[in-house]
């Protein structure tokens, strides 16, 4: 398994979110040319109580958020729209950890019925996008916005979902 859920809140477990996760992952290695079984990801799926107090900790924000995402290594590149730096692969020892993810549910739902999106594709989307960020990619300058934003769009295509920014 390239992810392992940390399930605090009950109602991700029911909405299934291990296997959303672990196809999510799947698909963006998988859209990067990276191999999957080489990586391992650790998702913590949490509450708004506990992403805000993560949230305050790591970033300063005592607010809740719908993903937070903390890299193994910063990948990323000093050049606004190119490409991250590839991780290094895991080997004999055992699979490279990309990093960890958390997302809030209560977040994640509210903003599911705000967009008018099904939650599972939200979710989806969320985690691709905290994937993204394990990985290097980010959107706080716009060339590396466009890109992030590029894949993400062509991950969840070929998961047949709709584009996450129409």
């Amino acid at each position: 398994m390239l992810t392992d859920t940390i399930i605090e809140d009950a109602r991700w477990q029911m909405a299934g979110l291990a296997d959303l996760a672990e196809t999510a992952a799947r698909a963006t290695l998988g859209h990067l040319g990276l191999a999957p079984d080489s990586y391992e990801i650790a998702i913590l799926a949490c509450d708004d109580t506990r992403i805000a107090a993560l949230n305050a900790d790591f970033r300063g924000k005592p607010t809740p958020t719908n993903v937070l995402s903390w890299p193994e290594e910063d990948l990323s590149s000093e050049t606004d729209g190119a490409n991250p730096e590839e991780p290094p692969q895991g080997g004999d020892e055992g699979p490279q950890s990309l990093g960890d993810i958390a997302l809030a549910y209560d977040t994640c739902a509210r903003e599911a019925v705000q967009q008018d999106k099904p939650f599972h594709a939200h979710v989806t989307h969320l985690v691709v996008h905290g994937v993204l960020h394990l990985l290097g990619y980010d959107h706080i300058r716009d060339m590396d916005a466009t890109l992030m934003e590029g894949h993400e769009r062509a991950i969840l295509g070929k998961l047949g979902l709709a584009d996450p920014y129409s």
